[in-house]
């Protein structure tokens, strides 16, 4: 049996500690905290905050999604944003496996998000 049978997860976190270094990397000084437990998440949610929530990231059967709080309300211009679009605030990123993001634009999000805080 593969790995990826025995652990079909495995792209899921591989994919959101990518995510979370890049958060790290833009914004050295940001905390990083688990929200929201439940039984039917017992991990919870990974929430990373500097003066106010900036974004949060979740893993589905499907997809890695992190979810921008204020996203609405940055600019966009490498058009990273594929989810929640029609939300009145928030914005998301969806990616499945086998997709990639530019680090350079995602921190530069990352730093707006911030910035607006």
């Amino acid at each position: 049996m593969s790995d990826a049978t025995t652990h079909p997860s495995d792209w899921r976190s591989e994919l959101l500690d990518q995510l979370r270094a890049l958060i790290v990397e833009a914004l050295p000084e940001v905390v990083e905290e688990v929200k929201w437990r439940k039984p039917s998440n017992p991990a919870g949610v990974a929430a990373w905050s500097l003066n106010g929530l900036i974004c949060t990231g979740e893993t589905y059967k499907d997809k890695v999604k992190l979810t921008f709080a204020k996203g609405a309300s940055l600019d966009d211009p490498a058009g990273l944003f594929n989810g929640s679009l029609d939300a009145k605030t928030r914005r998301a990123i969806d990616l499945h496996n086998g997709d990639t993001i530019d680090p350079d634009a995602f921190r530069n999000l990352v730093r707006a998000a911030a910035e607006l805080n």
